[in-house]
């Protein structure tokens, strides 16, 4: 079974770094951070399921990582078909609650993303919001871990693929 941070190296994003870095953006330490920084950790911790499904995807599908096979799986996914993969409501029932959990927290993420990255202005980014939506994002990938290898290389499967 592949841990629910499950990839890392050197030449692709491990998530648990990635939330390392979003909680970090937050200034754990200072009252204020930046609404640059908060609107960062935002995006990061979206990045973070991101990578944590891309990875998913190239391990469960191809297995051999470094190979170009793995990398090319790894790199095929696309955020905007990733997102209405997870919104098919057809596609996702039969999926386990921990994958329904996670591709609901991917979606809910990813409009917050492009939010805090797009957003020219009106929005203001509170502390403890964002770091409810990256222990939120913590937690999804962690419950995504743990489920079942077949489902997870389905749901690899139907975020990848186009259904005919």
């Amino acid at each position: 079974m592949i841990a629910p941070f499950g990839i890392g190296g050197a030449w692709n994003l491990n998530p648990r770094d990635l939330m390392a870095t979003a909680r970090g953006l937050t200034g754990i330490s200072r009252r204020r951070p930046s609404q640059a920084n908060l609107r960062r950790a935002v995006s990061t911790a979206y990045y973070a399921m991101f990578h944590c499904l891309a990875g998913t995807a190239a391990d469960l599908l191809v297995g051999r990582r470094r190979s170009p096979a793995w990398h090319r799986v790894y790199r095929a996914l696309e955020h905007g078909k990733a997102k209405r993969a997870c919104l098919q409501s057809t596609g996702m029932r039969g999926f386990p609650v921990e994958v329904r959990d996670f591709a609901e927290r991917f979606v809910a993420l990813q409009e917050k993303r492009q939010e805090a990255d797009y957003a020219l202005g009106g929005v203001v980014y509170c502390k403890l919001d964002v770091l409810t939506d990256i222990d939120a994002a913590e937690a999804a990938i962690g419950r995504f871990g743990r489920a079942g290898k077949e489902a997870r290389r389905s749901f690899a499967v139907h975020v990848l693929f186009r259904q005919r």
